[in-house]
């Protein structure tokens, strides 16, 4: 006896993309080129940093030997919340312009400091393929895997990518 087509599984068609800053077009093309000609849309989480850990920050500056940097977390240089939706929203929407400009087709979101219940929110909603974040390198957070992607692999049912910005790198 011919057993019943299954019906077809739900197809998850939702890139997450995770950034702390506004995504280059290279950026942009490093993400997309994961999944050429695929035709996904992209939703861009951008979290405001309104509670930098000043420590892990100054280490990160220096590594990168980024000194005036650096000196700016010594001095406690912290945005006020609303500075930090503020840089938030702008970089929210130059990293829609830059998939605009791309042709993709992409929406987006500020979310809170702790973007991982956003994710996680996102994520039971259904119809996410995976996420891929977008960071600068972190010496500390990323050596101990406490850095956003390893906390969603950790947390989450989903494949995680994690690029470096402004370049190639995955972290």
């Amino acid at each position: 006896m011919p057993s019943e087509p299954l019906p077809p599984a739900s197809v998850a068609t939702t890139v997450l993309v995770l950034t702390e800053d506004s995504l280059t077009a290279a950026d942009v093309a490093h993400v997309l080129a994961l999944h050429d000609g695929e035709g996904l849309t992209y939703r861009v989480l951008v979290p405001a940093d309104t509670e930098r850990n000043l420590l892990v920050s100054f280490v990160d500056h220096l590594g990168l030997g980024e000194l005036r940097a650096a000196l700016d977390d010594v001095l406690g240089r912290e945005p006020k919340p609303a500075e930090a939706r503020k840089e938030a929203s702008e970089q929210l929407v130059e990293s829609l312009a830059a998939f605009a400009a791309s042709g993709a087709t992409a929406e987006g979101a500020v979310v809170e400091d702790d973007p991982l219940p956003a994710l996680a929110a996102a994520v039971a909603a259904g119809g996410v393929r995976e996420i891929v974040v977008v960071t600068y390198p972190h010496a500390v957070e990323d050596t101990f895997h406490r850095d956003w992607a390893s906390r969603a692999r950790d947390e989450l049912q989903v494949p995680v990518l994690h690029l470096y910005a402004g370049t190639s790198e995955l972290g």
